[in-house]
């Protein structure tokens, strides 16, 4: 069973729970409730309850849900049951720390290309993959059945970038660069402001208990 609309809070909200279940299992425990979801996720039982109840019948009233099942069912809601193939467009720091970073691939994420413009850059080695050229982005992305792009570089490249991407066949953008892209309906696009969220904890610093 699944919705056809749900918001994208819920949906992160799915993402938190996955975690909460997952370190749950890795704590040995069987059966967790709405309120151990709730407590740990920072949301309200009820919450909790109405976020699955979009996708179906889940544990049993007073007995709570099994954890193993419960985690399960969750990974194939978010589209975890498989893996998929990102193309990492910038390969700079951030960049790289996105490659190594081995979380990615634990959910099932796998770096299979890589592209940069940089003449420095572009022929280096990063593990099992060469740096290409972008400009070979079409032939490499569709040679490589790449579904995802991941933009990691200066802002005012970036919506050339995105517009490459697209044309290449990938209908799903998550966006590092600090700038508003335009993608045509279809693609789903999701930002990643790391200014701007460093921006708001110096707020909450500068201005907390009424400072």
């Amino acid at each position: 069973m699944c919705p056809a609309k749900i918001s994208e809070s819920a949906v992160r909200r799915l993402s938190l729970y996955l975690r909460v279940l997952d370190a749950f299992e890795l704590a040995g425990k069987t059966t967790v409730s709405s309120g151990d979801l709730a407590e740990r996720g920072g949301v309200t039982p009820a919450q909790v309850r109405k976020d699955l109840s979009h996708f179906g019948s889940f544990g049993k009233r007073g007995l709570g849900y099994p954890v193993s099942e419960l985690r399960e069912r969750v990974t194939e809601i978010l589209g975890l049951g498989r893996r998929w193939r990102v193309g990492l467009v910038g390969a700079g720091k951030l960049g790289a720390a996105l490659f190594f970073y081995d979380g990615f691939r634990g959910q099932g994420f796998d770096v299979a290309a890589i592209f940069d413009n940089d003449p420095d850059k572009i022929g280096q080695r990063w593990g099992r993959l060469v740096v290409e050229d972008i400009e070979s982005m079409d032939r490499v992305m569709r040679t490589s059945q790449v579904e995802m792009g991941i933009i990691v570089t200066p802002a005012v490249s970036a919506q050339q970038v995105a517009d490459r991407l697209i044309a290449s066949g990938v209908e799903a953008i998550l966006n590092f660069a600090p700038t508003r892209l335009q993608v045509p309906p279809g693609i789903t696009l999701r930002n990643v402001n790391l200014e701007i969220e460093l921006e708001s904890l110096a707020f909450a610093l500068t201005h907390e208990n009424g400072a």
